[in-house]
């Protein structure tokens, strides 16, 4: 099976077979961590370039060790090093950037929809690592893989996002993504953090956490995103914990087996306490292992592996 896109932007322009045969490559190439010499020449001759416009911890990291565990060449820069930061416009350093030749082009970025004006200002192929409040795709498909590697399955399973909906590019590619893959997803937080018609995206919405822990087979924690300018939205954050963080009373009423997720970073004592964040139902640190699988994935599918040399 090939994708029939060209570039990655969002998990609402890929279909349900496409997904799941995005998850089975990445489970193929999670075995490859775990060797003792974690390298295969699968992209050997190929270049990525990593353009991130935004700070990132794990996304960039995930990233870039993913190119090089394939053997690619993988060039990282940010707007200070380059002539962003001169005046150049975004559709030119595009075009500067291709004509370099490179394989594959990996944009994050604070504003939405960069990545898809790259995508449509060059042939070279472009995966989104986050453009604003609109989709972060990769972070979904890792928590797709996560789920399915821990449940089984994600068809019937019932996922909550709380928190912060209003900022939350993770919540727009989680409720894509396990929507389509046949979950059923509840948006959870304070009607000022949950936009007027999400809904339309294929989720329900609550306004209060404590009646959809006990129905809940996976929770997905999300920052409240300060910088996004999230301080306007609540009284306080010491309010926001009290009525929708998730502390050791709340996971009284869950299931034993439910998945606690987060995309991080983690903000402890706000949106979940340290002890949940650490406990026994957490995934979070998995969520990190996987986003490398799922990353060098996505790098053999978009940057011609596929089509040259089997991993």
């Amino acid at each position: 099976m090939k994708l029939t896109v060209k570039s990655l932007i969002g998990l609402r322009d890929l279909s349900r077979p496409e997904i799941e045969f995005i998850l089975d490559q990445s489970e193929s190439f999670k075995e490859i961590s775990y060797r003792p010499i974690k390298k295969v020449p699968t992209l050997r001759g190929k270049t990525i370039i990593n353009l991130f416009i935004e700070p990132s911890t794990r996304t960039r990291t995930s990233f870039e060790i993913a190119g090089k565990r394939l053997s690619a060449d993988v060039i990282n820069f940010s707007p200070s090093q380059s002539s962003l930061s001169k005046g150049e416009t975004l559709s030119d350093t595009a075009k500067n950037l291709e004509a370099m030749k490179p394989d594959l082009l990996i944009v994050r970025s604070p504003a939405a929809g960069i990545p898809e004006l790259f995508s449509r200002s060059i042939s070279t192929p472009v995966i989104n690592a986050g453009d604003g409040f609109h989709e972060h795709p990769t972070q979904g498909l890792l928590d797709l893989f996560t789920v399915k590697e821990r449940k089984k399955k994600i068809s019937g399973l019932k996922l909550a996002i709380v928190g912060d909906i209003r900022h939350s590019r993770v919540a727009r590619s989680d409720i894509y993504g396990f929507s389509k893959l046949g979950a059923e997803v509840t948006v959870v937080g304070p009607p000022t953090m949950i936009p007027p018609g999400i809904e339309q995206l294929g989720c329900k919405v609550s306004y209060h956490l404590d009646p959809v822990i006990p129905e809940s087979d996976v929770i997905m924690m999300l920052r409240i995103q300060m910088e996004r300018g999230s301080g306007n939205f609540l009284p306080s954050l010491r309010e926001y914990s009290r009525f929708y963080g998730l502390n050791l009373k709340r996971m009284e009423q869950a299931k034993k087996d439910m998945l606690i997720m987060h995309p991080g970073p983690v903000n402890r004592g706000v949106e979940i306490s340290p002890e949940v964040a650490d406990g026994n139902c957490s995934v979070i640190l998995d969520q990190v292992e996987n986003g490398v699988a799922v990353r060098m994935a996505l790098l053999y599918l978009f940057c011609g592996g596929a089509d040259e040399v089997s991993a």
